[in-house]
């Protein structure tokens, strides 16, 4: 009786542990070249698409919030551009907050994002191990920039197992994207829908020289892809 438990706790270790490296058979090499390879895929799904917005921001040593709510468009070039749609709160949090942040996001990708692709040409690789995240098994790398330039990042990024899409970037911006904003930590997060990994929520905290810290969530809702988005007047970012 007692080798029938032994052995019944045997394999229940086995399979525990079988469910924690059910990717173990695909080594990390093969799990980056399948990441570039969905990565790409997921380029051209979202070219052309367009998203919902809401940005909220906030100053806290000047007490000082403000909320933004607009579409992000990615051209069929990969280009980034934003319409605000409307605004409320303190306008010193849309100008020296908001504003750059995103004006900052569109400078960096004017060439077209796949030069700042988290990609092995664009970093280093270091596999962490995998990580059980609700149901799903996630393969963990450390990234690493090969070079120091505005919109790459130093941290981590979480892959799906099963798509190989990234479900998750965190870390901190090697350049600062202009010379307003010293310093950027961030935590980006996907979610999967019909194959496609679509932003879901980015928080960031930003280290500013004239204001102080400031921190902003953006929440992306209602994902176009190729479709004809919403159109509503224009508000000026730098009013």
């Amino acid at each position: 009786m007692r080798f029938n438990l032994n052995r019944h706790v045997i394999c229940l270790l086995a399979v525990s542990f079988g469910v924690l490296r059910g990717a173990a058979a695909t080594s990390p090499e093969s799990v980056v070249e399948n990441y570039w390879a969905a990565s790409q895929q997921q380029e051209r799904a979202l070219q052309g698409s367009s998203m919902e917005v809401d940005i909220e921001a906030s100053l806290p040593k000047l007490k000082k919030h403000g909320r933004l709510h607009g579409l992000r468009r990615i051209s069929r070039l990969g280009r980034i551009t934003y319409e605000a749609l409307h605004f409320e709160g303190d306008n010193s949090v849309k100008n020296h907050v908001i504003a750059r942040y995103l004006s900052a996001e569109v400078e960096a990708q004017a060439d077209g994002s796949p030069s700042l692709a988290v990609t092995p040409a664009n970093y280093k690789f270091k596999y962490k191990g995998p990580k059980q995240s609700a149901s799903q098994l996630i393969e963990v790398f450390q990234v690493t920039p090969r070079r120091k330039v505005v919109g790459l990042f130093k941290g981590e990024i979480w892959i799906d197992a099963k798509t190989f899409l990234c479900v998750r970037e965190s870390g901190r911006l090697v350049k600062p994207p202009s010379l307003f904003l010293k310093k950027i930590e961030f935590v980006k997060e996907y979610e999967i829908q019909d194959g496609i990994a679509v932003p879901r929520q980015i928080h960031s905290v930003v280290d500013t020289r004239l204001v102080g810290p400031a921190e902003l969530t953006i929440d992306f809702r209602n994902v176009s892809l190729a479709g004809s988005p919403k159109r509503a007047s224009l508000v000026d970012l730098g009013e």
